[in-house]
């Protein structure tokens, strides 16, 4: 079984993400760090820890993380996901208790424990990823690969113009992991909006399906208000869950580009736009894997087997 070491601000589609992993045969969830974004730290520890113990997983440990960006001040996406962060469907997102180890040490000591075999999936703001790689360096030598949700390679927005939420809500952090020399993969918003998108027949068929199908739909229904209504989509879409399934099954990708990435940290205008250097003008060297296209198909008959 492969190693994986989760980092999420654990919402509606970080959940499904969740459900994919715990449940997927081939994967060893030796963790998963929590951290601020989607929604406040407290709400995503609960999030998380909800839906481990619905997977039957309770053997997997849930670690707190950082609980505010770098050095931007936190904003959620609390109007994206709902106020509790699974849709305000009033399951009891409360009681839980994480494990007492920091997640950025979690993360660190997972490396050693699973030197060049831990594959690290980032599904929320990279600040926890930022001060592994500040606490130790030789972080990046000691992981396999790094996937993680975030950026958009059309540069069509979702938060502000051309950048995605995880990138710009802690951009600073996206600066300190694009310079760290890690084996990143970036999945972005455009593959989810292309590829992931929910439409009522697949969701009634996945609600069928079981009892976890009908809560990866449930947790869902206030992304779906927005994306009928801000993003203009044809049902509610997944970005999360197509990064982990692309993390678990590189053949997701249809489409890869190596690019050399730089993120926008000042302007409020393009806050979090993650640049990538198609033509090469820059002269820099790759320094990212980036998915361009995406077999849908192959992602739903994951997300399928996982609800099952």
């Amino acid at each position: 079984m492969r190693p994986f070491f989760i980092d999420t601000d654990t919402a509606s589609d970080d959940a499904v993400a969740l459900v994919i992993a715990l449940r997927h045969p081939d994967i060893d969830v030796v963790g998963i760090g929590v951290v601020a974004g989607n929604v406040p730290l407290e709400l995503a520890l609960q999030n998380a820890l909800y839906t481990r113990e619905l997977c039957g997983r309770d053997d997997v440990p849930v670690y707190a993380g950082a609980e505010a960006p770098l050095r931007v001040p936190l904003r959620t996406a609390q109007n994206v996901h709902g106020n509790d962060g699974m849709g305000d469907i009033g399951l009891p997102l409360h009681g839980r208790t994480p494990h007492p180890t920091f997640a950025v040490d979690a993360l660190i000591e997972a490396s050693h424990a699973h030197a060049g075999e831990l594959e690290l999936v980032t599904l929320g703001p990279l600040t926890n990823l930022a001060l592994a790689v500040h606490a130790d360096p030789g972080l990046a030598g000691r992981l396999r690969r790094v996937v993680s949700m975030g950026a958009v390679a059309d540069h069509i927005g979702n938060t502000n113009p051309v950048a995605e939420y995880n990138m710009w809500a802690d951009p600073h952090a996206v600066s300190v992991v694009l310079a760290a020399g890690l084996p990143i993969e970036f999945v972005g918003w455009d593959i989810s909006r292309h590829y992931a998108v929910v439409e009522p027949s697949l969701a009634a068929e996945l609600r069928a399906a079981s009892a976890l199908g009908e809560f990866c739909v449930a947790i869902n229904a206030v992304v779906a208000e927005f994306c009928a209504n801000d993003t203009k989509l044809a049902g509610f879409d997944l970005p999360d869950p197509i990064a982990m399934a692309y993390a678990i099954d590189p053949d997701v990708a249809t489409e890869t580009r190596r690019l050399h990435l730089a993120v926008e940290t000042e302007s409020e205008l393009t806050r979090g736009m993650v640049v990538m250097d198609v033509l090469g003008l820059t002269g820099h060297e790759p320094n990212a894997l980036v998915v361009t296209a995406a077999d849908r198909d192959r992602f739903f008959t994951m997300l399928r087997h996982a609800v099952a």
